[in-house]
């Protein structure tokens, strides 16, 4: 990430998942980062002519109520799996992306960390 828009919503996103328990975050071979729990990812960010991109694992149920409300769109390559992206023409809503950063963990997490976020509630 090298814009400014794009430093800002790493910087955001890794504030979101720090709290989240075992989470990794790592640079993949295609320059995105990645954000994983025990090996499976959850958050996938990219940058392409200075306009940042954020994908978020969710389920098909979730999915399917994201882009029918709008600023999501079907992930290329793995949104037949449930992931979205956000549109880059939408004004990020934090609030809502936190939410569904952590759904995403909480989909990818293992039972134990799962019951661990839980109790925290």
């Amino acid at each position: 990430m090298e814009s400014a828009q794009g430093v800002d919503m790493l910087e955001r996103v890794r504030n979101i998942c720090r709290p989240l328990p075992e989470v990794e975050e790592l640079i993949d071979g295609f320059g995105h980062h990645v954000f994983k729990v025990k090996g499976k990812s959850f958050v996938m960010m990219s940058e392409n002519d200075g306009v940042p991109g954020l994908s978020l694992k969710s389920d098909k149920e979730q999915q399917y109520l994201l882009l029918q409300k709008g600023g999501y769109v079907k992930t290329p390559y793995i949104g037949h799996h449930g992931w979205v992206s956000l549109d880059h023409t939408a004004v990020p809503d934090w609030d809502e992306l936190a939410g569904l950063i952590k759904e995403g963990y909480l989909l990818a997490a293992p039972k134990r960390l799962v019951k661990q976020v839980l109790e925290v509630e």
